[in-house]
């Protein structure tokens, strides 16, 4: 049952009552990623007070949008039912547009690997990548391993440690390696090129070979491609 009712019949009202709360589609956001004991979910949303992390869990289940599993050596972790992946398209949107207005972040502001890698999946065109990419992308304390081969996007989180449900991490060196700040939004939005980003000190290249920094700016980027470019398959 959702907490509050809006008093009101339609789609926005019943999907704002489930997942409109605070802290609820920043939940979505992180499963979307991949399953979460509630430890990881927690660490992955620092500011949460866990009668609140508990009460929203709680809440998505009873909605259909969440349901907790079993997972070998794992214990039980959280995941999305069909119905709660189907948010995943007006997540990647809601991201898109939120990037737009994005500055510098505040003093408390945190990183975290899921919502990288939820932008990244935001920003990816499909099919741009050309050659296929192994990018190792470094924020902060933050390292995601990012891999594309035409329409196929794979992201591991490196650091910190992935929780064990993230599945095995690739092996070999990646193609690339570079490190960005919070620059590198303006990569993402594509208000500056590669050229431009470098210049700027909004990504340095740590190794590897430089020629694909532009490959990799031009396939994450939500200044141009449609929807259908945009999809992953």
């Amino acid at each position: 049952m959702a907490a509050r009712s809006y008093g009101q019949y339609g789609g926005v009202a019943a999907a704002v009552e489930l997942v409109g709360e605070r802290w609820a589609l920043l939940i979505v956001r992180d499963l979307l990623v991949g399953p979460r004991r509630y430890t990881d979910l927690k660490a992955g949303l620092p500011r949460i007070p866990t009668n609140i992390l508990s009460a929203r869990l709680k809440e998505l289940q009873d909605g259909g949008v969440v349901r907790r599993v079993p997972i070998l050596r794992c214990g039980l972790v959280y995941e999305l039912t069909d119905y709660g992946r189907e948010l995943e398209p007006i997540v990647l949107a809601l991201a898109r547009w939120g990037l737009r207005t994005l500055g510098e972040p505040g003093a408390d502001d945190v990183f975290t690997p899921d919502s990288l890698t939820v932008a990244l999946r935001a920003a990816f065109r499909p099919g741009a990548a050309r050659p296929p990419l192994d990018v190792e992308l470094r924020l902060h304390e933050i390292a995601l391993r990012v891999q594309v081969a035409g329409a196929a996007l794979q992201i591991a989180q490196l650091a910190p440690p992935a929780p064990p449900v993230g599945g095995a991490l690739p092996t070999g060196e990646p193609g690339l390696t570079i490190a960005a700040g919070s620059g590198i939004r303006h990569v993402l939005t594509g208000t500056k090129d590669a050229a431009a980003a470098l210049e700027d000190g909004d990504i340095v290249v740590v190794s590897g070979d430089a020629a694909l920094l532009d490959p990799f700016v031009q396939t994450f980027r939500i200044g141009s491609g449609t929807d259908e470019e945009r999809r992953i398959a």
